[in-house]
């Protein structure tokens, strides 16, 4: 009986089975979810602005009235913290959606071409990997940082331009490895029965590659999640990211350097959820790759 439900199962309802048997990965899900859902509720329920200036309370200690202290002009960390986790995780997302989508198309093309295309498009990405990639971030955020924010207003300016230059930079990996897998199934029995019946390309690739080929990209973009939060936080802590008023997490920390010895929570509670949140990240990234490797067993 046990094993007529296992063949029943629907391939992804197995993956999830196979998941949730990697116990460091299903409570790293779990946490992280409650991360995400304090984040983006937390603000909705604290009512205390984020910019709110209380200098009797400056570089306060966590207490009840402050539950993660205050920073050096009196304004509450938590509040801070938790409006800050939006942008952060909204970066994070959203950069390793462009690194995908990037990513996916040119391996696709690469892997189902061959050839001078594959040439090309493999010398392109072998320049991206060659280039020193915090300069060159450094110098897009210097060249196009004025330009974005008279476009379309500080922060949302600030978001498209931390989400392009993250997202430019991480988009080649995903590439070599949907090539590799490209190569490895456009051989295989089932898209040669594909070939034999008529199937277009552009269907071989959508209906027969691509949909085999998707367990090794998911498990790289939890990756560029945890890659770009990173990075965000580093161009926030070298004072390149988002301004003073919008608090992301890397900000936060940025803005603590010269306190830590005086209040060592200023420094602690982001460092923590950066810390926390790509731990998370990289355990569920884990789970995945165990999961959806059928030759594993779980």
């Amino acid at each position: 009986m046990a094993a007529a439900q296992m063949r029943s199962l629907s391939p992804w309802a197995e993956a999830w089975r196979r998941f949730k048997r990697h116990r460091m990965a299903y409570v790293s899900l779990w946490v992280l979810a409650m991360l995400a859902l304090a984040v983006l509720l937390g603000p909705l329920l604290y009512k205390v602005g984020i910019n709110d200036i209380d200098f009797k309370a400056r570089l306060a200690t966590p207490s009840a009235a402050h539950l993660m202290g205050t920073d050096d002009l009196g304004r509450d960390l938590l509040a801070r913290m938790l409006y800050g986790g939006r942008i952060s995780l909204a970066v994070g997302l959203a950069a390793m959606s462009m690194a995908l989508t990037v990513g996916v198309l040119i391996g696709a093309i690469a892997g189902i071409s061959g050839g001078w295309v594959d040439a090309a498009l493999m010398w392109v990405t072998d320049l991206f990997l060659s280039l020193p990639q915090l300069p060159l971030l450094l110098l897009l955020i210097f060249l196009f940082r004025e330009t974005l924010k008279q476009m379309f207003g500080l922060e949302v300016g600030m978001f498209l331009l931390i989400v392009t230059v993250i997202g430019g930079f991480r988009w080649m990996p995903v590439a070599r490895l949907v090539r590799a897998q490209f190569f490895s199934l456009r051989e295989k029995e089932f898209v040669e029965a594909a070939r034999a019946l008529g199937a277009s390309v552009p269907r071989q690739v959508v209906r027969h590659i691509l949909p085999n080929s998707l367990g090794p990209v998911i498990v790289a973009g939890t990756i560029d999640v945890a890659a770009a939060i990173i990075a965000e936080s580093t161009l926030s802590f070298l004072g390149l990211g988002f301004p003073p008023d919008i608090p992301t997490w890397g900000r936060i920390l940025y803005d603590s350097r010269d306190f830590m010895d005086i209040a060592s929570h200023w420094a602690m509670f982001p460092g923590l959820a950066i810390s926390v949140t790509v731990l998370t990240i990289n355990y569920v990234g884990d789970g995945l790759r165990d999961a959806l490797d059928p030759r594993r067993v779980l």
